[in-house]
């Protein structure tokens, strides 16, 4: 059996899996890895194909895509790890915006991460688990993290951009979620026993410190230190939501007076208008009422040039 299970998402980064497929496996072999390569044929199709791959025997799980290939990969390994399986995760990051790569320590270069698949050094991270939507019953995993209001709106103006990609895309999404979609709930969220009410216009529960390929959400998160890393947005104006984006890309947030940050384990997030949800870019809820959210400590394995940071 070969040591890696490589996933291809085709559809990736508008496209850019199917287009550097061939290159990938010339990388792979230039590199001398032993692998097989599977393209996925839909949503959600690479969990099982990592769930079993992993509780076949492979080593490694390569996830190659961007954030919601790897996502998916993630809930895959966790789903076998349930039963045995003890692949580790590997990644190279086509997508748009490769926050989860990014945050692990991937390079971003695809013959550089093949080059850190080949040199097999490792790292444990954390993981969190979601309940809530389309997942209230099951839960989902998350390696990067999980987002209420804005930027998912952001993100499915994101989905609907074709000219574009990258930052640039989400920069233009976030403007466009600004003047069109502009309303927050009031929402009451309880983390490790702290209440707070209050109607936040973007609420950011992080294990990785950034998205939409530019935004530094939580520049001071940790992946092992088995906590999230909040970043709090309060309903405020149009221009102050402006400015705000600006900082958020510089990491200097936490600075405005609209904004709050603070670490928690367990998050239940409760709300009187329609919660909409995204974990790793993947939206699973648009007009819901609960979150109930928490971080699992240490259970991944990433083959990354990063070692554990705590």
């Amino acid at each position: 059996m070969p040591e890696l299970k490589v996933i291809i998402n085709p559809v990736a980064g508008k496209g850019a899996g199917l287009r550097h497929q061939d290159q990938v496996r010339d990388l792979l072999n230039q590199n001398r890895l032993d692998f097989d390569l599977v393209q996925t044929e839909g949503p959600l199709h690479a969990i099982g194909l990592a769930r079993d791959a992993s509780l076949a025997g492979y080593k490694a799980v390569v996830a190659v895509g961007g954030d919601g290939t790897s996502n998916e990969v993630i809930n895959g390994l966790m789903q076998a790890k349930k039963k045995g399986g003890g692949a580790a995760l590997g990644v190279i990051g086509i997508g748009t915006g490769n926050d989860f790569a990014y945050g692990v320590g991937v390079p971003e270069d695809m013959q550089a991460a093949c080059q850190c698949l080949a040199k097999d050094q490792r790292r444990w991270i954390d993981v969190a688990f979601v309940k809530g939507g389309n997942w209230s019953e099951v839960g989902r995993y998350a390696g990067n993290g999980i987002g209420v209001g804005f930027d998912v709106i952001a993100t499915l103006q994101v989905k609907r951009i074709k000219w574009i990609t990258g930052t640039p895309a989400f920069v233009l999404a976030a403007l466009k979620t600004l003047f069109l979609h502009f309303a927050a709930p009031l929402i009451s969220m309880e983390a490790d026993g702290k209440s707070i009410t209050e109607r936040w216009v973007m609420m950011s529960m992080m294990n990785g410190r950034r998205l939409g390929g530019g935004f530094r959400i939580a520049p001071q998160a940790l992946l092992d230190d088995g906590l999230f890393d909040l970043t709090l947005a309060r309903q405020t104006s149009r221009l102050t939501m402006l400015r705000l984006m600006g900082m958020y890309m510089q990491g200097t947030q936490h600075t405005h007076p609209a904004v709050r940050t603070m670490r928690a384990k367990r998050i239940a997030i409760r709300a009187e208008g329609g919660l909409a949800s995204h974990a790793d870019g993947e939206i699973f809820m648009t007009d819901g009422k609960c979150l109930d959210l928490e971080m699992v400590p240490r259970q991944i394995e990433v083959i990354s040039q990063r070692q554990e940071s705590s």
